[in-house]
């Protein structure tokens, strides 16, 4: 089961709070809260402090706007993985291609330190 909150922040940073586990069958909605996140923001936090798994499906959904972002300038930082989940992006080498943090304050100076 997934939970999805999105709320505006401050400085035109949009935060997903995700929740739950992100699977097949749960991975659309995830996919669906990024895509109309990366269609009206620049900045975009991902507060995954309560993801307890995801599978290869919620991963793909990550790795398919990996080039959007970059072709839009689009910053976008995951923060709070635990580190079972964590080590899920590592293996297949995620944690090269998607800025992940630790904090959503290391989230946040991110975003607010590079030019879009």
């Amino acid at each position: 089961m997934i939970d999805i909150k999105n709320e505006l922040e401050e400085e035109g940073v949009y935060l997903i709070k995700v929740s739950g586990e992100v699977d097949a069958s749960s991975s659309i909605f995830l996919d669906q809260s990024i895509g109309e996140a990366v269609e009206k923001y620049d900045k975009i936090l991902i507060d995954c402090e309560k993801i307890e798994y995801i599978s290869s499906a919620g991963l793909g959904v990550f790795m398919s706007y990996i080039n959007e972002l970059e072709e839009k300038k689009i910053g976008l930082v995951l923060y709070g993985l635990s580190d079972k989940v964590l080590h899920v992006f590592q293996i297949l080498g995620l944690d090269k291609l998607l800025k992940l943090v630790d904090t959503k304050s290391e989230a946040k100076e991110f975003l607010n330190g590079i030019s879009l």
